[in-house]
C-alpha cells in the first residue's frame, strides 16, 4: 500500500484526501460489504439472486447508514446494468419521464437499467403507479430504498412486483470491522483507549455512515495521547436518539411499552418509556396511552388503576417536565405490577359486534315501558318483576 502521508507539493492535495472517508471506503464488491450477511450470503435472498443471475426488482427496507445505496450500486455492477440513482425528494414527474425515456433507448441497444430510488416512500401513490409499466416491460429494474415500513407506505401493486429485503442496523462487531478498515486506509490507529473506542462506535447507533464520519472527525484531532471515554464525551456532542415521532419507530416503541406493561415487566416498561421521552415524544401522548392501558389491560382486576393514571396525568399537567414525568413513570410501574384483566375489553368488543349484527332487533316486551293503555294491551311490560322487590 502506498504511503498516504507522503509529502505533497505545496498548493496540491491528494485527490483521495479530499474525498470523505465513507466514500473512500465504499465497497467495490458485495463480498466487501460489512454486515447484512442474512441477505448477502450465498443462501440469502440477494446472494441467491446474484448467483443465479436472476435479479428482480427490490425494495430495500432498513434504517439509515446500513448499505442500501452501496448494495444497489454493486448489484448493478455485478449484473452489467447501468446504475441510475434518483431521490424521491428531488424528483418530479418530468424528471421521471426523462429517466424512463433514456432507459428505453438503452434497452433498444440491449443495455438494461437499474434504477435506484432513494426514499421511494416519498413518492405519492400516483407517482408509484408510474413505475409499473416500465417494471413490467423490462425497461427498468427498480431498487427502491426506504426507512419506512413498505406495507404502509408503498402501493400494493408496486409491492407485488418487487421483493422486500429487510436490512438490519449494524452491530458493534460490524462497526468494529468498519473502524479497522478505516485505520488501514488512514494508516494509523484511532487515538482512543478501549472503552472510548467502544463508546464512539456505540454513538453511531448501528449507522455505518455515522460511524465513519465520527471516526474521520476523531482522526483529524492532534492528540498527545489516546483519549478515554470521559475525554471523548467532552469533545463530541451526544447524538440524539434515532426516533421519529411520526414514523414507524414511534409505533414500534409504543407497542413495546404497552406489551411490557401487559406482560408485567416494570423494568422493560420504564426503559421504553424513557426511550420515547429521550427521543422527544410528547409526555401527554404517553399519559393518554398509559390511561388506555389501565382501561384495556387492568380493568376491574384493579379498579383504582384508572384513577391512579388520571391523577398522574393531572400531576404532570401541574408540574410539567421533567418533574411531572416521574408521576407518569410511577403510574406505569403501578400498571405493570397490577393484576391484569381484559374481560371487560373483550366483553365490550363482543357486545359491539353483536349490536352491529342485530341492530334492528327489538328488546323483549317485558322490559319495555308501557306508558299508555294501548302499549299494555299489546304486551309491553307484561311479566316484568321489579328486581328490588324480588325476594
Amino acid at each position: 500500500m502506498s504511503d498516504l502521508f507522503d509529502t505533497i507539493p505545496q498548493g496540491q492535495q491528494s485527490p483521495s484526501a479530499q474525498r470523505p472517508l465513507a466514500d473512500r471506503l465504499r465497497p467495490k464488491t458485495l463480498r466487501e460489504v460489512i454486515g447484512q450477511r442474512q441477505v448477502l450470503a450465498p443462501d440469502g435472498p440477494l446472494g441467491a439472486m446474484v448467483a443465479s443471475s436472476s435479479l428482480s426488482s427490490l425494495i430495500l427496507w432498513g434504517p439509515p447508514g446500513v448499505g442500501k445505496t452501496t448494495i444497489a450500486r454493486l448489484l448493478a455492477a455485478q449484473t452489467d446494468l447501468v446504475f441510475v440513482q434518483i431521490s424521491a425528494i428531488f424528483t418530479g414527474v418530468p424528471e421521471l419521464r426523462k429517466v424512463f425515456e433514456t432507459a428505453k433507448l438503452r434497452l433498444k441497444s440491449a443495455q438494461g437499467t437499474l434504477l435506484f430510488v432513494d426514499e421511494i416512500h416519498r413518492f405519492n401513490k400516483a407517482q408509484q403507479d408510474g413505475f409499473l409499466p416500465y417494471m413490467e416491460d423490462g425497461t427498468i429494474l427498480l431498487v427502491g430504498a426506504t426507512t419506512e415500513n413498505p406495507s404502509f407506505e408503498l402501493n400494493a401493486a408496486l409491492l407485488s412486483r418487487a421483493s422486500v429485503i429487510v436490512l438490519e442496523r449494524l452491530s458493534l462487531i460490524d462497526l468494529e470491522l468498519m473502524a479497522q478498515r478505516a485505520e488501514r486506509e488512514l494508516d494509523r490507529p484511532l487515538p482512543l483507549d478501549g472503552p472510548a473506542r467502544e463508546a464512539l462506535l456505540d454513538m453511531a447507533d448501528g449507522d455505518g455512515r455515522s460511524a465513519l464520519n465520527l471516526i474521520e472527525q476523531v482522526m483529524s484531532w492532534t492528540l498527545p495521547e489516546p483519549l478515554d471515554r470521559e475525554q471523548l464525551a467532552k469533545r463530541l456532542m451526544r447524538r440524539a436518539a434515532k426516533y421519529d415521532k411520526s414514523g414507524e419507530e414511534h409505533y414500534n416503541l409504543i407497542s413495546a411499552l404497552h406489551k411490557s406493561v401487559r406482560g408485567s415487566d416494570p423494568d422493560a416498561a420504564l426503559y421504553w418509556f424513557a426511550r420515547m421521552l429521550e427521543g422527544g415524544e410528547d409526555p401527554r401522548f404517553l399519559a393518554r396511552r398509559i390511561t388506555r392501558m389501565a382501561v384495556e389491560d387492568i380493568g376491574l382486576a384493579d379498579p383504582q388503576a384508572q384513577g391512579y393514571c388520571l391523577e398522574a396525568w393531572q400531576t404532570y399537567e401541574r408540574l410539567g417536565s421533567p418533574e411531572g414525568e416521574l408521576a407518569l413513570a410511577q403510574a406505569l410501574v403501578y400498571l405493570a405490577l397490577a393484576p391484569k384483566s381484559n374481560a371487560i375489553y373483550k366483553a365490550y368488543k363482543a357486545a359491539r359486534l353483536a349490536a352491529r349484527e342485530t341492530g334492528s332487533l327489538m328488546p323483549p316486551k317485558h322490559i319495555l315501558n308501557a306508558p299508555t293503555g294501548m302499549m299494555k294491551e299489546i304486551g309491553y311490560g307484561s311479566g316484568y318483576d321489579y328486581d328490588h322487590d324480588a325476594e
